[in-house]
């Protein structure tokens, strides 16, 4: 096997418990089979957000047994927003604390690049992992959200922007952020979307951020910068015409996905919607949604897709096991049981064309669900994500824009 070209800060395996303990391991001389055998028999905390029950289900009914048979490694799943998550780091590196309680995180883009520039990641890791030297295509993942990855976070599941609506009570449901307008004037009350600083509400922005301030062709791949206010101003326009005919005639704006969930689960609300094509099906199938949900995507501006990924923290006590949970994580089988409606049902990262003809076939036969969109309708509508400044910028001026008035 290659032979592992990094440093790792961690524990001695004699078994060191204080931050002063703890001391630099060589693993350049050391094998996967090395490192797999540090791993055996250590816990890794996967801190990650806890508010959909299908990704719930993939981890604690899945992943975790899996993981345990595979490398012996416990898993732990632990509940908690990514921003807080990078805070708690942010504050531990402060304090020059060399040993965490976080292992691995799930990682979104406008969080990668405040964890990467304040040094608060482990890493280059990614070319050591078998499973992502095997079937991943290194150039496909080398951005996130506008930041260079560099090795420093390993791609786990690629996601686009979908709303859900119960067929019950909308008809037609609309197909550009136009008749999302005038859907909302002809049906008030019956929508509304999380504030800014939720991740799915800042998504939900960026989309009438593309439509009716700037061409996604303008903004991918340029470095953040601002949008001028004679440019943004359609934008916020948009969003205040809606304002009077939302949810509570737009008084209160749900704070969480979650809650926005929970409106349309007890019909106050009539559309949903959320960063994964697939969300819908376990929600329907638990129950929480009503079996006539479906789903549909914006065909102008365009759904926003993106990859989200895997990154262990400096101070991760038990990196070499981190590392054995991402090669199982990054694996066709784990990500064939993560597409599969009945868990998480998102769409896979890995590189077909690396896979064997059965394991293809695999990906290929999978029925996705009822509510997740065609796969056609998904790519001819994808739109990449935009430098992740602007989900800052969009938190700050959606508030001083449209929730202060």
């Amino acid at each position: 096997m290659k032979k592992m070209s990094i440093l790792i800060t961690g524990l001695l395996l004699t078994g060191c418990s204080s931050a002063s303990d703890t001391e630099e391991i060589d693993l350049s001389n050391r094998s996967w089979e090395d490192i797999t055998e540090a791993a055996a028999g250590e816990t890794v905390r996967l801190y990650m957000w806890g508010g959909d029950t299908g990704i719930n289900s993939y981890i604690d009914e899945y992943a975790i047994p899996a993981l345990k048979e595979e490398y012996d490694v416990t898993l732990e799943r632990v509940p908690l927003d990514t921003n807080e998550i990078i805070q708690k780091l942010e504050t531990e590196k402060r304090a020059d604390q060399n040993e965490g309680t976080i292992d691995l995180i799930w990682m979104n883009g406008e969080n990668f690049k405040r964890a990467k520039e304040g040094d608060l990641l482990f890493g280059p890791f990614v070319e050591e992992i078998p499973s992502y030297q095997e079937y991943y295509q290194a150039e496909d993942y080398a951005y996130d959200f506008g930041t260079a990855t560099e090795g420093y976070e390993a791609p786990w599941g690629k996601v686009q922007f979908v709303f859900q609506y119960d067929s019950a009570v909308v008809d037609t449901p609309p197909s550009t952020l136009d008749e999302l307008a005038d859907w909302v004037a002809e049906n008030p009350g019956r929508f509304t979307y999380p504030e800014a600083s939720d991740f799915t509400g800042n998504a939900f922005i960026r989309h009438v951020m593309l439509g009716k301030a700037a061409e996604a062709d303008e903004l991918l791949g340029e470095p953040y910068e601002p949008l001028e206010e004679e440019q943004s101003a359609a934008m916020w326009d948009f969003l205040n015409q809606l304002e009077p005919d939302l949810w509570r005639g737009g008084e209160t704006y749900p704070a969480s996905l979650e809650e926005l969930d929970r409106l349309y689960s007890q019909g106050e609300v009539w559309i949903t919607m959320g960063y994964n094509e697939a969300r819908a099906e376990s929600l329907v199938r638990d129950g929480i949604f009503p079996e006539t949900t479906e789903s549909f995507v914006l065909e102008d501006p365009g759904s926003i897709g993106n990859t989200h990924f895997l990154s262990i923290p400096y101070n991760s006590p038990n990196k070499e096991a981190a590392m054995a949970a991402i090669d199982f994580f990054l694996s066709p089988d784990a990500q064939l049981e993560k597409l599969k409606p009945d868990y998480w049902g998102e769409s896979t990262p890995l590189d077909q064309a690396s896979l064997s003809e059965e394991q293809r076939a695999a990906f290929d036969e999978l029925d996705r669900g009822q509510t997740v969109p065609d796969a056609e309708k998904l790519a001819d509508t994808y739109i990449s994500e935009v430098d992740a400044g602007y989900v800052e910028w969009i938190e700050t001026e959606w508030r001083n824009e449209v929730a202060a008035d």
